[in-house]
């Protein structure tokens, strides 16, 4: 049976060296698997006629077929002894620079409230960004007092959570998860979002400005917060440890990663092409050209779209929680956060078809999900 890894090396070769879409390799993977060629390297030792009853195409099966034998042979010619990767970032990652300096680096553009743009505004995107930005304004409210990273991270951890469970229920991902196989144990843990979030406690961080060096705790007296990433700290331990979270080293510890969140987001939210131009905010303020061609626009303008759409969504997200969270207890608002996620997030195809497929929302959908006065 093939790893969550193998699976991950396959999508990888099949969108970048075979260069199908993504929802059209994630479609294929199951029927892959089933024919035990899942490597690039079981694939180059197959033929046209077999993939070809896989592909349905034969352009695509031919396409599949020579890049796997490309890629085999560039392997083959490497040098049997590759440079190590780079480990993934960790805790200790962050210990050079100081509390505010980290959090400055994690901020993110200010959300607009201008509700007549937000109405009309428009963005194309994927599910899983979705979530993360209804996460993350989610934690503003209920758990204030944290920093932007332990936010970030949190948020982070709902995202990729929930896109494994539904990568399991469709049949993409086989086996436990770290934290079925024990690696949570003793742990502490947060609820956001329907989801069980194992935590690891930031003691001794200090994040706030010059004038203030005491710790900062919020109401409970719970210092700053970090999301950990089970599968990771198993994947890094398993060999040498039992399963039992707390026999791991400091320095192995895993974390959702608040700049890959920051990242994800940053570039997550595109323009649909039909309503180019009417999205009437960017991240420098300017109104952007209706009917501009986009053959012409540079990968600046490009992030500086994306970015202007991030504004618009935190600012319809945040006149959504600011509107309820007079009145609900955060437990209430932590569950309702869900609900209007569903309620709003992209139309997309059933089972793996659907995997990763975009969509648009309208803002003005999420704003009509507010409280209503009186």
């Amino acid at each position: 049976m093939a790893s969550t890894q193998d699976i991950q090396t396959l999508l990888r070769f099949l969108t970048q060296d075979a260069k199908m879409p993504l929802a059209q390799a994630l479609s294929k993977v199951p029927d892959l698997q089933a024919a035990n060629l899942t490597s690039p390297s079981d694939l180059a030792k197959s033929n046209a006629e077999t993939l070809e009853s896989i592909f349905t195409d034969p352009k695509t099966a031919r396409q599949v077929l020579n890049a796997s034998k490309r890629v085999s042979k560039k392997r083959a010619t490497q040098s049997p002894n590759p440079p190590p990767k780079k480990r993934k970032q960790t805790i200790t990652s962050l210990d050079p620079l100081t509390g505010p300096q980290i959090e400055a680096s994690l901020a993110l553009p200010a959300p607009v409230l201008n509700e007549e743009i937000l109405k009309s505004a428009v963005i194309y995107t994927n599910r899983a960004p979705l979530l993360l930005a209804f996460a993350l304004t989610l934690l503003k409210y209920t758990m204030s007092t944290q920093p932007l990273s332990s936010r970030l991270s949190l948020a982070q951890a709902v995202t990729s959570m929930n896109s494994r469970a539904k990568a399991q229920s469709i049949g993409l991902e086989k086996g436990e998860v770290g934290e079925e196989e024990g690696w949570a144990q003793g742990q502490p843990r947060v609820c956001i979002m329907t989801r069980e979030i194992r935590v690891m406690k930031r003691w001794g961080y200090e994040w706030q400005d010059e004038d203030n060096h005491a710790e900062a705790r919020d109401e409970t007296g719970e210092p700053p917060l970090w999301a950990v990433d089970l599968d990771a700290v198993r994947n890094a331990n398993q060999a040498a440890a039992p399963p039992r979270f707390r026999n791991a080293r400091l320095d192995d510890l895993h974390i959702y990663s608040p700049q890959s969140a920051r990242a994800y987001l940053m570039k997550a939210f595109n323009t649909p092409a039909e309503v180019a131009g009417d999205n009437k905010v960017k991240a420098d303020g300017q109104v952007p050209v209706p009917g501009k061609s986009k053959s012409k626009r540079t990968a600046a303008t490009m992030a500086a779209e994306k970015e202007g759409n991030l504004s618009l969504l935190l600012g319809a997200l945040d006149l959504l929680y600011s509107s309820w969270s007079p009145i609900l207890s955060k437990e209430d608002l932590d569950k309702r956060a869900w609900v209007w996620y569903v309620r709003v997030r992209p139309e997309v195809a059933q089972g793996a078809a659907g995997w990763g497929e975009k969509g648009n929302v309208k803002l003005g959908d999420i704003l009509d999900l507010r409280r209503r006065a009186g």
